[in-house]
């Protein structure tokens, strides 16, 4: 007789309140580094999250010795180490050049990025309906940089760099999927992340004060609490509920910027991020709807 699959959680209460906790811990995260990592190189703010950071993934260390790892993964592995740590030097860089509000606005751009790339080298098919939500991603990328009606910085470009790397960076671990345990992926990550900024950090080391490692700290904490929420989020209700509620941190980041650091709000910024959010939005619920589809259409022995 065939065995009915285990019903999915499906919580939205739950699943929405530990997505409003992952949007303000990932906020929270861009409000210290602006704040204490203003003096320190992008490198060294870097390398200092990712190895305190360390200190919080010590219990994942046992799965990674023993989820028998081959020399082609462990070597995928160090690459995408490379990709996000670059990813990473330049998002600690855009922080401290852009508004919070401009750095969360086009990070949301990685997911289309992504999309992209698993067309073009993972052979995935780009439907019409996707087509069109990638193109008007674009459209709100353009609203916020505005290129020839305003002066863009540095910090601009470092963005679109981020977005890309974390794309590359996720594109890889999909080569994992089904044969390594998020646990490990995320340990992997980690230790590769530090390791890859190591050369980046040493050529522009200066000794931090005792307050800078206290910010870093603090950062690695918020970050690491930020993706595990994110996981119970997805774990109690499915990504149709929970998705939309990310729209919140476009808008928490705006009023950060604006009582913390005295930052302008900038209609076009906002306007240009719920384009971006919104095309995002519609492709990840699209696809949930598709794999439930497929999920159904297959007979499960029993």
């Amino acid at each position: 007789m065939a065995a009915s699959p285990l019903p999915q959680a499906n919580r939205p209460g739950l699943g929405i309140f530990w997505m409003l906790v992952t949007g303000i811990s990932f906020v929270a995260v861009t409000a210290v580094v602006k704040h204490g990592a203003q003096e320190l190189p992008a490198a060294q703010s870097a390398f200092m999250r990712y190895v305190i950071g360390l200190v919080f993934l010590i219990p994942l260390f046992r799965r990674i010795l023993a989820a028998g790892l081959t020399r082609y993964q462990v070597i995928l592995f160090g690459w995408r180490g490379v990709a996000h740590s670059i990813g990473v030097i330049l998002w600690f860089f855009a922080m401290t050049r852009i508004t919070v509000a401009e750095v969360t606005a086009m990070n949301y751009m990685a997911p289309i990025y992504i999309t992209l790339g698993a067309t073009l080298f993972l052979g995935e098919k780009l439907a019409l309906r996707r087509f069109l939500a990638i193109g008007l991603a674009f459209l709100g990328a353009l609203i916020i940089l505005r290129p020839g009606f305003r002066e863009l910085g540095p910090g601009h470009f470092a963005m679109l760099g981020t977005a890309v790397l974390f794309a590359i960076s996720y594109l890889m671990a999909k080569q994992f999927s089904g044969k390594v345990s998020a646990a490990v992926i995320v340990g992997m990550l980690s230790v590769f992340c530090t390791i890859g900024l190591v050369p980046f950090a040493w050529f522009v080391w200066q000794t931090p004060t005792v307050a800078e490692v206290g910010w870093m700290a603090l950062v690695a904490l918020l970050a690491t609490a930020g993706h595990y929420t994110m996981t119970l989020a997805f774990a109690a209700a499915p990504v149709t509920v929970t998705q939309p509620v990310t729209y919140l941190q476009l808008i928490w980041a705006t009023l950060l910027g604006l009582w913390v650091f005295g930052e302008p709000v900038d209609g076009w910024v906002l306007l240009g991020g719920v384009i971006i959010l919104g095309s995002v939005t519609f492709i990840t619920i699209r696809e949930a709807m598709l794999k439930r589809q497929v999920t159904a259409s297959v007979p499960v022995e029993g």
